[in-house]
């Protein structure tokens, strides 16, 4: 696990790529989501789940988009807005439009994630069976909020992930 410094609070999951692990829980904080889903006509659907369903949203991730991501909530050190554009399936670029999202994107490019990757946290966090997790759709399925509590009584530890301004990129 890599070394805790001053900016990056301690996070027990390890990423990916090895690189520090608080910036996949800041994804896993956005993803884990609990509930039935319900719709409004005039709204984004709103998804909130029991704890151990694996029910997703119909939305298939294009290979190509992009999205302006914030990241909220808790005590983490992922947190801030970023443009997002996705080509092949990954990021190709992440530009932080805050500073601490500036400071993420300088020190851990890598760790900004897709809209499939955290919905594959969503369904991580399902999975473990977090205390409470909310996702909310937009009328063609992408997810335009997911917000995350890993624990009932533990202060900070929420996490709220807000996508706005999706575009799939057409070829």
């Amino acid at each position: 696990m890599p070394a805790v410094t001053a900016d990056m609070p301690a996070v027990r999951i390890r990423s990916r790529s090895g690189l520090p692990a608080a910036l996949i829980g800041v994804s896993m904080c956005a993803l884990a989501a609990c509930g039935t889903q319900s719709s409004a006509s005039a709204g984004p659907a709103v998804e909130s789940r029991a704890k151990g369903t694996q029910a997703r949203s119909a939305w298939e991730e294009p290979s190509s988009y992009t999205y302006t991501l914030t990241s909220s909530g808790g005590e983490r050190a992922f947190l801030g807005t970023f443009r997002v554009t996705v080509r092949n399936g990954s990021v190709a670029e992440a530009v932080g439009l805050d500073e601490s999202a500036k400071g993420i994107v300088k020190r851990w490019p890598g760790e900004v994630p897709t809209i499939g990757r955290l919905l594959e946290d969503l369904e991580q966090a399902r999975h473990d069976k977090t205390y409470r997790a909310e996702a909310e759709y937009a009328a063609d399925g992408h997810p335009v909020r997911i917000s995350l509590d890993w624990e009932e009584n533990a202060i900070d530890d929420e996490a709220v992930y807000t996508i706005r301004a999706y575009e799939p990129i057409s070829r």
